[in-house]
């Protein structure tokens, strides 16, 4: 077997393992919610991306395109990505708080936000949590998740902070600071 056998082997194991999440992911969301909103399209993609300025990770963009244009996820459900009303796109604002390259997927409400970082090939999602009033902003950004797909699956597994057993725990786990905010934030 060679090196390029191996590569290609990871990669159709990889493939797989993201079809199984996205089955999963839209299993759990029709439980949740029966009907599922519409599927964004291939062309609404490359639209929200040229909007944007960035592509989405991969794994993001296929849920919008094979799970539905938002209304599922945790709790306050995500962002359609595009439409009418409040959406990722339109919620998008590189400012002196927020780094480019961050996509806001969900509101937690009471200011805070889960944000994918779309310029990490992992696609970390992270948490904005402005409430304690930071005198920098960087303090106010904390890693939720090292990847998209292991926030997912804390979801369908109903093992996430935000899942009521989970918070209430002994053992809960404390919100890590994103240790990239300062150098994302300056530049």
């Amino acid at each position: 077997m060679t090196e390029q056998d191996d590569r290609d082997g990871a990669r159709a194991e990889a493939a797989d393992d993201t079809s199984t999440l996205i089955a999963r992911v839209r299993e759990r969301a029709q439980q949740g919610r029966g009907e599922l909103p519409a599927r964004a399209g291939a062309g609404e993609i490359a639209a929200a991306e040229r909007e944007l300025g960035f592509p989405l990770p991969p794994l993001l963009a296929r849920l919008y395109q094979e799970v539905a244009n938002g209304g599922f996820g945790p709790d306050y459900f995500l962002f359609p990505l595009i439409g009418e009303g409040r959406t990722a796109v339109a919620e998008y604002r590189p400012c002196e708080y927020w780094p480019r390259g961050l996509l806001p997927i969900l509101d937690w409400g009471c200011g805070m936000y889960a944000a994918v970082d779309c310029q990490d090939p992992e696609a970390p999602v992270l948490l904005f949590e402005p409430n304690a009033d930071p005198d920098d902003w960087a303090e106010a950004w904390f890693t939720d998740s090292p990847s998209l797909a292991k926030w997912l699956r804390s979801w369908v597994d109903g093992t996430g902070w935000w899942e009521k057993e989970v918070m209430l725990a002994a053992d809960a786990p404390e919100p890590q600071p994103w240790p990239d905010a300062a150098r994302r934030l300056s530049s």
